[in-house]
């Protein structure tokens, strides 16, 4: 799959492309790159749009910002500065993971810009509250921050990643290894790990502002039925947003559109086609 350039914000991201039409941004998380939508890509062109996959800050062959900026409005900044430097006046914005949080902010920033919100895994922070079992399902968030996060997830040949993968999806057996070489490869450039670590040290305790407020552009969250989050976390936060609101289930956990792409690609196509036709 062939890699593209684009210049936003002053920095060089990367992209995977495929189709024409309306701008779909498939926005990857951690631990992953933007080949996650590999399979998603064609679907999405096939439908009539224009798919788009970045690299996000930090993650090779984009490039690592010299300002070490990895807070969520910066991300959220991101992505609406890459749907003005693909040409478009606004994209339908999909997420996974840090995605799906970079894609709140953005359509909390400008809503006028995300003309369909469509977050996978994660749902909207103003609907969750800590609990004793969250917080152990989140320890990554801490252990990240600290000075020993690099070298843990450089042990082992990057270990952790695979960890990572059968925690957050506990249903998928015998992940082939396949699945985090590209991630892996990523990681082994200089500087990306910090890069990627640099998104959980740059994220609060508290929300911030624009995870504080409601949204105001149509949604369609994912939710993996056998991810460790419940879906009833979606259900939760449904008082954040402030147009339609949807929560999908589909088989699989927190990596459902890799563990169960013939589930995911044609729901997520269909809700592409049944909220922001093509034509």
């Amino acid at each position: 799959m062939k890699l593209d350039y684009v210049t936003a914000r002053g920095l060089r991201f990367a992209y995977l492309a495929a189709g024409t039409g309306p701008l779909v941004l498939l926005v990857h998380g951690f631990p992953d790159t933007a080949y996650t939508w590999d399979a998603t890509l064609p679907a999405v062109a096939a439908a009539g749009y224009r798919a788009v996959a970045p690299f996000t800050r930090g993650y090779h062959p984009t490039a690592i910002p010299a300002d070490g900026a990895y807070d969520v409005a910066t991300l959220g900044g991101d992505l609406l500065a890459l749907i003005e430097a693909l040409g478009a006046d606004r994209a339908i914005v999909v997420g996974h993971d840090w995605g799906a949080s970079a894609a709140y902010s953005a359509a909390a920033i400008a809503p006028e810009r995300v003309r369909l919100l469509v977050p996978v895994a994660i749902p909207h922070p103003g609907g969750i509250t800590p609990t004793p079992r969250l917080v152990w399902l989140l320890r990554h968030l801490i252990a990240f921050k600290r000075a020993s996060g690099p070298a843990r997830l450089r042990a082992n040949d990057f270990a952790l990643v695979d960890e990572l993968y059968a925690r957050w999806s506990p249903a998928w057996k015998d992940i082939p290894r396949s699945e985090t070489a590209r991630v892996k490869a990523a990681f082994a450039e200089p500087g990306v790990v910090e890069a990627a670590l640099g998104y959980y040290r740059a994220q609060p305790f508290r929300p911030p502002p624009s995870h504080r407020t409601r949204i105001e552009v149509p949604t369609v969250a994912f939710a993996g039925e056998d991810d460790a989050i419940s879906p009833r976390l979606y259900e939760k936060a449904r008082h954040m947003f402030g147009k339609s609101y949807e929560v999908v289930q589909v088989p699989g956990g927190h990596f459902m559109h890799r563990e169960h792409p013939e589930a995911f690609i044609p729901e997520l196509v269909s809700v592409l086609r049944d909220n922001a036709p093509p034509a």
